[in-house]
């Protein structure tokens, strides 16, 4: 029989162990990590974006899902430290976006964590995927294609310029793309007839001075090259065209936003929304291996008619009735 006394002392321990128990029993915060080659700032809406699509699938950040930032800030080499920290940390799956490096970084990071990526190159030349529709491995994405679109893009600018105009291409060459865009623009100019150059920059001082260099050219134009820390620096190089009297044709809709003259490509906002739907449903237990790479569906090309005046380029009738968006 037991006293009075040992049954409270009992009850009490009791208790006290409910709590414990449930909390036990509670199942644990799925964390993401979240790599990415550029600085959260330039990125804020884009990331919103992604946010938004998680949301979408049934997780909200804080409340049943834990996210784990990484920005590498434009320093591309910091990119692999940061992959094998997320690693570290048995993160449920890795997110990598701006550009190709962030997810080169966490495929060599890890071979059995879950990596959604957004992908400017072919996804099976870089040896990302074994193909788009199976991907086969850990990782899976969307592809931006946006190494497929500098034909068209050297097109409207000979559509926009006079025919004597040599084109210069910026190129990143810290970004893998540079190696596989390079012949690919090279053999696009040789089919249009079309005089480029390439021109290298991997930080703010290098962008101020091909500028300088450019605008002491005359029949000057620019191509610049997809990338991230580019993206990133969209105002600079706005402002630096503008200064020189420099014509340039970007990757992404932002630049033109912010005052550039001409974009042709793929929607970065809808690349960011897939990934978080993406990353969702690997949440919930799907594989990467089974979810296709996505590819988009159509292209946007924008334009700023205040930028082109104060440039002197007359924009053909044809090239503005092409345009998604048109800035006045």
């Amino acid at each position: 029989m037991i006293e009075r006394r040992e049954f409270i002392t009992l009850l009490g321990g009791a208790a006290l162990a409910w709590p414990l128990a449930a909390r036990a029993q509670q199942p644990t915060m799925p964390v993401i990590g979240y790599l990415h080659s550029a600085s959260l700032a330039p990125y804020a809406h884009l990331l919103a974006a992604f946010h938004q699509s998680l949301k979408e699938t049934g997780y909200i950040e804080g409340r049943n899902v834990a996210i784990e930032y990484r920005w590498a800030e434009g320093h591309y080499d910091r990119l692999p430290a940061l992959a094998e920290d997320l690693v570290g940390r048995h993160v449920a799956l890795i997110v990598a976006q701006g550009g190709d490096p962030p997810v080169l970084a966490a495929k060599s990071a890890t071979a059995t964590i879950p990596v959604v990526f957004t992908s400017s190159s072919d996804p099976v030349k870089l040896g990302l995927v074994a193909s788009l529709n199976r991907p086969g491995g850990n990782v899976t994405g969307y592809w931006l294609f946006t190494s497929l679109l500098g034909t068209k893009r050297l097109e409207l600018m000979q559509q926009l310029l006079p025919a004597n105009t040599s084109i210069t291409v910026l190129i990143n060459p810290d970004n893998p793309n540079a190696d596989i865009d390079t012949p690919e623009l090279q053999d696009a100019a040789r089919t249009l007839g079309q005089s480029i150059s390439f021109v290298k920059a991997r930080s703010e001082a290098e962008i101020d001075a091909v500028f300088a260099m450019l605008g002491e050219r005359r029949a000057a134009a620019l191509l610049v090259n997809t990338d991230p820390f580019f993206l990133a620096r969209r105002a600079q190089f706005v402002s630096l065209a503008a200064r020189h009297g420099v014509p340039a044709i970007y990757a992404q809709r932002e630049f033109v936003t912010a005052g550039g003259l001409i974009s042709y490509g793929a929607s970065l906002a809808d690349a960011y929304l897939q990934v978080g739907i993406y990353a969702g449903r690997i949440l919930k237990g799907e594989r990467a291996a089974d979810l296709p790479v996505v590819q988009p569906t159509k292209f946007e090309m924008a334009i700023n008619l205040k930028t082109a005046k104060a440039l002197g380029v007359d924009v053909p009738d044809k090239v503005l009735a092409l345009a998604d968006e048109v800035i006045e």
